[in-house]
């Protein structure tokens, strides 16, 4: 059985707060996008997991496909199984592509051994894996907030806007985003903001991670003065980074960027 984990881009990213479990509090809103992985699940005789496509850095056991299999085996009886992945989602990019393959391998699972999870369920075993794996379970527009884990709806629909999705060459941990932010309460919040008029957004919603990873990462900050210069509406990078999308009014000319970068149309 096979199914194809979607990302994911934030449009603005408030760091609003500390916690004391490690985390930090948030806001930010998820919205989907056509930029797939390929998630393959068959019954097997021992567990095991091969990749393709963009390498894959660290454990296999740490793998979250692998994690999310053994947290749903202590509750329910799944036999064991081969999983293959195939990367296409950069990684280090901003877009939730590891978490994304974790909720999907959640629906997978669910769906190919008749579990009987609900979609609570499922977004339950999805938060204890990671503060955004919960989104894909639904994988629908939401405003997030806390950890990222709690949603609320929101009536966004982008279909009108040609959205472009642009990778440098460049990865950024999300611990090393976290290092240099620093969190601070809002003025008014992106649930609010997020229903301005899409060309309003560049005046109000903002991205916190960008102010000091523009200064480590030039390039980041070129990519996105290349969107507005190519007459984006609205440009941001988009989570923990390095991706930055835009959107436009009409496809734009960015063949300039296409040498260094990875560039995705119509996303």
């Amino acid at each position: 059985m096979i199914n194809f984990p979607n990302a994911k881009i934030n449009i603005g990213l408030n760091i609003t707060s500390r916690r004391g479990d490690g985390y930090h509090n948030l806001e930010t809103v998820f919205y989907p996008i056509k930029i797939n992985d390929a998630l393959e699940v068959v019954a097997s005789d021992v567990l095991s997991f091969e990749s393709s496509g963009l390498g894959i850095p660290g454990r296999v056991e740490d793998n979250l496909c692998v994690r999310a299999y053994h947290l749903i085996k202590q509750d329910h009886h799944v036999p064991p199984v081969k999983i293959h992945l195939h990367k296409h989602i950069p990684i280090g990019a901003g877009l939730g592509g590891g978490s994304a393959d974790a909720g999907f391998f959640i629906k997978l699972l669910n769906q190919a051994f008749d579990l009987s999870l609900s979609t609570v369920d499922m977004l339950n075993y999805a938060r204890r894996l990671g503060a955004d794996c919960a989104f894909f379970i639904e994988s629908a527009p939401v405003f997030a907030y806390d950890k990222g884990d709690q949603f609320e709806p929101v009536p966004l629909d982008l279909s009108a806007y040609h959205l472009v999705l642009v990778m440098p060459p460049i990865h950024v941990s999300t611990s090393e985003a976290y290092r240099g932010v620093k969190p601070a309460p809002v003025k008014q919040s992106l649930k609010e903001l997020i229903a301005l008029p899409v060309d309003e957004w560049r005046q109000y919603i903002k991205n916190d991670f960008e102010d000091h990873l523009f200064r480590s990462h030039p390039g980041i900050r070129g990519v996105k003065a290349a969107m507005y210069q190519a007459g984006a509406l609205y440009a941001s990078m988009s989570g923990s980074g390095a991706s930055v999308f835009g959107l436009f009014k009409t496809k734009p000319d960015l063949i300039h960027l296409e040498e260094a970068n990875q560039v995705f149309y119509g996303v």
